[in-house]
């Protein structure tokens, strides 16, 4: 078989070599995490950042909510010192770019100490977001999929979730709202606007989705991520006082200018077209109208794609690669909002037969994270966004299938954990 056709089919892509795979990387991060803790001196990794690094901002920002100091996390010279009395001198910053809503979170969770708070912390999103995925595999164009294991496995597996629990990041709360949101947008549509408009706590992968909503006539999702976000925004007034918004207003600068323009934490670590202008040394402005190129073309292929005949399951995973492209503000921890789109492609491939190329696309996704910070830093290959830009592409305008499905026109049934395992291939 050529290369070509290789790709075409994807059939090298078996349940057996998937799972070798999946559990090879569970291996990996299980000894990596393992050797994190076994080095860490106090609350500190051997490098000396705190355990969870990203967590750490998110703590800090917490306890000082409880302690009646809301406005010091948005002040980042304040947020720091706070950091230095709970880490140590030497600590690196890390800065606090959330909105208001997300201090709801990180009070609760800074009334615990640190270690037992992270874990808290990584165990409840990450449950959350299992169920929410299995949720969606289970309202999906294969429900039998949820019933096999093997996805649990990948789901687990997904280079992001390691991402996610080195950096103790939100990652698996955004990907939650997301599966959770697309799992009950038909038969739920009040409950998915609820999970929509919670996805406010951090709004940059929230810019395309009324684009989706109002192309898919959902008045009742959008009626509902309105007033859920109305009520949040009244919620965290109340609590934290009407000045903890000029604050937030006033610290976007600093985000602006020091995270994205000027790339602190590394524009290699930045999975958006954005990052990638300004990795090879393109000015400010001109990364911004290439973005905004990207967002807009983005926000017209995801709005006819709601507004035609496509399934689902392609329309929910555009939505996904859509939100992570359509913001300059993404880091490589961020594509765990690829799961739901990884999910819901295989399952519909699964049950329906693949069209060209979409089993290469789908592993290269789940893959994708793994490499693609590193790939941004020694080559200046920004792979992330690339990808994700032609997988975009694939879903809106890929409509042949593959020829293996004209071979063995069984594929149209559905397939069932039993019959895909009767089709793997050693």
């Amino acid at each position: 078989m050529s290369l070509v056709e290789t790709l075409r089919s994807g059939e090298f892509l078996t349940r057996e070599r998937l799972r070798l795979w999946a559990v090879a990387l569970l291996i990996g991060y299980a000894f990596a995490i393992g050797y994190l803790f076994a080095t860490a001196h106090g609350l500190n990794d051997y490098q000396g950042r705190p355990l969870g690094t990203d967590f750490s901002d998110i703590y800090t920002a917490g306890r000082a909510a409880l302690h009646g100091d809301a406005l010091s996390p948005f002040d980042p010279a304040q947020q720091y010192r706070h950091e230095q009395e709970i880490f140590g001198r030497t600590v690196p910053f890390f800065g606090w770019h959330y909105p208001p809503f997300f201090l709801l979170v990180a009070a609760p969770l800074a009334a615990l100490a640190y270690v037992p708070s992270l874990i808290v912390w990584q165990l409840g999103t990450l449950a959350l977001y299992l169920v929410s995925l299995w949720w969606l595999l289970r309202t999906g164009p294969n429900p039998e999929i949820a019933r096999d294991k093997i996805w649990i496995v990948l789901a687990l597996a997904f280079p992001a979730v390691f991402m996610n629990v080195t950096h103790g990041h939100n990652g698996f709360l955004t990907a939650a709202l997301l599966a959770g949101a697309l799992a009950t947008l038909n038969k739920r549509p009040v409950l998915a606007g609820v999970l929509f408009g919670l996805m406010v706590y951090k709004p940059q992968f929230g810019i395309l989705i009324p684009v989706a909503l109002l192309a898919g006539r959902h008045w009742a999702t959008i009626v509902a991520a309105t007033v859920t976000v109305g009520v949040l925004a009244a919620l965290t007034t109340f609590v934290f006082g009407a000045e903890v918004w000029h604050a937030f207003v006033g610290s976007l600068a600093f985000t602006r200018t020091a995270v994205l323009e000027q790339g602190g934490a590394g524009f290699f670590k930045i999975q958006s077209v954005f990052a990638a202008v300004r990795m090879w040394g393109g000015p400010i402005p001109l990364a911004y109208t290439a973005q905004a190129l990207v967002t807009v073309g983005s926000g017209t292929v995801l709005y006819r794609l709601w507004c035609s005949h496509a399934s689902p399951a392609r329309k929910g995973a555009a939505l996904c690669l859509a939100s992570v492209i359509a913001t300059p503000y993404c880091f490589d921890y961020d594509m765990m909002a690829l799961a739901p789109a990884i999910a819901l492609l295989a399952a519909e491939g699964l049950a329906d037969g693949f069209r060209l190329y979409e089993r290469v696309l789908i592993a290269a996704l789940w893959g994708m994270p793994l490499v693609a910070r590193s790939v941004a830093q020694y080559t200046g290959i920004p792979l992330g966004a690339a990808l994700m830009l032609v997988g975009l592409a694939i879903l809106a305008f890929n409509p042949l299938r593959v020829a293996y499905t004209a071979k063995h026109p069984d594929t149209h049934e559905p397939m069932t954990p039993e019959l895909l395992a009767s089709r793997t291939v050693s």
